[in-house]
């Protein structure tokens, strides 16, 4: 068993030099021993400090006193009340800035709080079967749940055990949204998610593939055949830098490079049917978990010199810091305090190079962060075959078309009331990426919870 030096118990996970010829998960999770004794490092504390960081309101302390004794079916009982995706969670979540953040031991010199996410992990991933879950009397209303992410996953799930007929509409044709073409397999592989969704399945929620409400389904459809209808639909759509020689072959949005992998299986061409060209030198803008996922991505699919260019510091990336540590082992390239000012194009209007600008940091911007500014006569040229661009995702335009009579914010998200999820239209709740803009997967489960809550508390009214 392996302990840093700080007495955290290490998770065991895949050689760089392997793990970048394949697909296979990154981190291999703890065995038993590895998490009772994890577990045991828990002081137990009065404050329960830990709990006041999770957006679900997982009774944290009461889950790990559990492990330490090896009591693993109550420790999953005791998770699964509050979290309906336990593997996922576990798994993507940026525990280090949530529940472990506010661990007692960040006091102590020397320790590192409990590995909470890791010890959600492993309660999900075990093959334990759990009494069936309490489902009230059924009711005679019904729900719509409109996406079928985490957001939507958690209302429905809930929803469902409270009695209530729901049935979720989803624009893929799987359930998962950001889940399953966002995330690689790497890091959260498919068949996780797979397994959390059957559990909600079995609920009794119904599942609508491959119908896009707005466009193949009237929203007002579901408004006059259901009782209430909750927006979970995130915030996929890309953005993009729109400089000069943007029209080149080879530029991807970050959404449409991982989706054709994560999703579609371009990864297993001719396997499956989507194809995805990959050439030696690959760039990809922006250094946030999606850049991280795109960089690790090009490289297992054979890219030799991959980089990520970012108009920031090291200091001020917003990836975790754990998936930035992975793009490192596995070779991945960093040129902090870069701004692309264009891109140059072949005769064939093939990308070949990128000309960039040195940056410095200048006073706080609105986001807290110092402005990043450009240096004088810095400019200089990189060589790329390809360009990935992950600065970042935006509401569908599918809201301002299809649902007349939803108020939008400036940003084009749901406006709705932060502790319910309601909306200005009557019935009508929202929650995750859609309201807030590009959050955690946490986060958008909390908002499930919040806004399932009060449409019990509206339809039992």
């Amino acid at each position: 068993m392996a302990l840093n030096h700080d007495g955290r118990t290490k998770m065991r996970e895949q050689d760089p030099q392997e793990r970048i010829k394949n697909f296979d998960e990154v981190a291999l999770g703890y065995t038993e021993e590895e998490a009772i004794r994890e577990a045991k490092r828990c002081m137990q504390c009065k404050t329960r400090n830990c709990m006041s960081g999770c957006p679900v309101g997982i009774d944290i302390p009461g889950m790990i006193r559990e492990i330490s004794k090896g009591n693993f079916k109550a420790a999953l009982m005791i998770l699964k009340s509050q979290n309906n995706l336990p593997a996922i969670s576990g798994r993507v979540c940026p525990q280090e800035t949530q529940c472990e953040k506010t661990c007692l031991l960040n006091n102590v010199k020397g320790k590192k709080p409990i590995a909470i996410g890791r010890l959600e992990r492993f309660l999900g991933d075990l093959n334990i079967e759990l009494d069936e879950p309490v489902i009230e009397k059924k009711k005679d209303k019904k729900v719509a749940v409109i996406g079928a992410g985490p957001a939507g996953l958690t209302v429905s799930s809930d929803l469902a055990k409270m009695g209530y007929d729901v049935t979720v509409y989803e624009a893929f044709n799987k359930a998962g949204g950001v889940l399953v073409y966002g995330i690689p397999n790497f890091r959260l592989p498919k068949d996780v998610v797979e397994r959390e969704v059957n559990y909600v399945e079995s609920l009794g929620v119904k599942f609508v593939y491959n119908q896009v409400v707005g466009r193949t389904i009237p929203f007002d459809y579901l408004r006059e055949r259901y009782d209430a209808v909750f927006i979970g639909i995130g915030a996929g759509a890309p953005r993009f830098l729109g400089i000069e020689g943007s029209n080149c072959n080879n530029i991807y949005s970050a959404s449409e490079f991982l989706t054709r992998v994560n999703l579609l299986g371009a990864n297993e061409f001719p396997v499956c049917d989507t194809p995805i060209k990959i050439l030696d030198k690959v760039a990809v803008i922006g250094a946030g978990n999606v850049s991280m996922d795109s960089a690790r991505v090009a490289k297992r699919l054979g890219a030799r010199n991959v980089m990520i260019v970012y108009r920031r510091s090291e200091e001020q990336m917003p990836a975790r810091y754990e998936e930035y540590q992975h793009a490192i082992e596995e070779g991945i390239e960093f040129h902090w305090l870069t701004q692309p000012l264009k891109y140059v194009g072949d005769i064939n209007n093939n990308v070949k190079s990128m000309k960039c600008i040195k940056m410095k940091l200048g006073e706080p911007d609105d986001s807290g962060r110092r402005r990043p500014l450009p240096i004088e006569g810095s400019e200089f040229t990189l060589n790329v075959g390809m360009v990935i661009e992950a600065i970042g995702q935006k509401a569908n335009s599918v809201l301002e078309t299809g649902f007349k009579g939803l108020k939008l914010n400036r940003w084009s998200c749901i406006e709705t009331d932060k502790n319910t999820g309601k909306t200005n239209i009557e019935g009508v709740y929202a929650g995750g990426d859609i309201v807030t803009g590009s959050a955690t997967v946490i986060e958008a489960m909390g908002a499930g919870k919040r806004a399932a809550k009060a449409i019990h508390e509206y339809l039992d009214n």
